[in-house]
């Protein structure tokens, strides 16, 4: 009960309105005069106080320090796993982190706002207007693998019942109730990672890995889900993976674990409190930072933690190759030569029913006969 009543605790402070009318006067004197700087001491006094010094967190969480004190707590995740929102709220509660950074870009972000039910129905329904807007957005190559990768989401999501995502939309409620913690998106925006990754494919490398999204139906159960929180078994299939597709591999995961890690390194930077006048020297405390990634992810981010990161080269998308510049001039095509056999076929059978309609044949019997007349 007292993590419920710390929100509204630290909003007495900001408001004098909420005190009740047959209080202290001196009370309500001393809420009015309180300055900025002082109210917000207060609130992080209160915050400090809640945040435990040696908190229990999930087997699933691995903590990160920086050079100058400031902690990192990063939450591995399965992205359909109800375990994992149970990890991410536990975490929040128990460190109460000055930011938050989820494994979204502002291209995925409509999902924290969306419900449940939606998300179910939005997830199992792809239709044409979906994949327009992928291909508009991300362009013919890359929109098509984005709509074969929703089609595996969507098979996912009709096996188990469950919207993905459940971890990133209770770290949003969760950061919504600690006073002075940010939100931050830590994800590479997903066009930049859908071009590299089809520039980085061969002709036939796109073909194979289409062809298997296009017919994944391999049954999928919950204990599935939550193996996948378990480090050597991903470990064992990002193995496979690397055989079979390496450079996707690495632009899809290892380009994301620099990105990622970029990320949560900005977020961990030392915290300026706030000064009563501009004559008070400034002073900084480090941050606390929970990351919330999917597991996949933590070996990475562990593995580039100390380096000195640039992620420029990384957020730069490579022209289109010859191979994919053909297949989009023979997807164009298709697509035009099917549209004009079908009107071909349609005006055809058409003027084949308006000719044998017998209005017409005896209105072409008459303009034959006026002349012999």
């Amino acid at each position: 009960m007292q993590k419920k009543q710390q929100p509204e605790a630290a909003a007495d402070p900001m408001s004098s309105s909420d005190a009740p009318e047959d209080g202290p006067k001196e009370t309500s004197s001393v809420s009015q005069n309180i300055s900025d700087a002082d109210a917000f001491k207060i609130l992080l006094e209160m915050k400090l106080k809640k945040r435990q010094k040696r908190p229990a967190l999930p087997s699933t969480v691995t903590e990160l320090d920086t050079e100058d004190g400031s902690k990192v707590y990063v939450v591995g995740t399965a992205h359909f796993s109800d375990s994992s929102k149970k990890d991410v709220v536990k975490t929040i509660q128990e460190v109460q982190p000055d930011v938050v950074v989820v494994e979204l870009c502002q291209y995925r972000v409509s999902m924290l706002k969306m419900d449940e039910k939606t998300l179910l129905k939005e997830a199992k329904e792809i239709n044409l207007e979906k994949l327009q807007q992928a291909i508009k957005q991300n362009g013919v190559m890359s929109g098509l693998m984005q709509m074969l990768l929703l089609k595996v989401s969507a098979h996912i999501t009709e096996q188990l019942g469950m919207a993905p995502g459940g971890e990133f939309r209770e770290a949003f409620k969760e950061a919504s109730k600690v006073p002075f913690c940010k939100f931050h998106l830590g994800d590479r925006p997903i066009p930049v990672t859908f071009k590299r990754a089809i520039a980085a494919l061969s002709f036939w490398q796109k073909v194979k890995l289409a062809w298997g999204l296009c017919f994944l139906s391999d049954p999928i159960s919950k204990d599935d889900v939550e193996k996948c929180k378990q480090k050597d078994l991903l470990e064992q299939m990002m193995a496979e993976m690397i055989g079979e597709f390496p450079d996707l591999h690495r632009t899809i995961v290892s380009e994301r674990d620099i990105y990622l890690t970029y990320m949560l390194k900005q977020a961990a930077k030392q915290i300026e409190l706030p000064r009563a006048s501009e004559n008070e020297p400034r002073k900084y405390i480090p941050a606390v930072v929970v990351g919330v990634v999917g597991m996949g992810h933590v070996p990475g981010i562990e593995k580039n933690w100390n380096s000195d990161l640039k992620i420029q080269e990384i957020m730069s998308v490579p022209p289109p190759s010859a191979s994919s510049k053909i297949l989009k001039f023979v997807l164009k095509a298709t697509v035009f030569g099917l549209l004009g056999y079908g009107c071909y076929r349609i005006g055809h059978r058409t003027v084949q029913f308006v000719l044998s309609m017998p209005a017409t044949q005896s209105y072409l019997q008459r303009l034959t006969e006026v002349p012999q007349q």
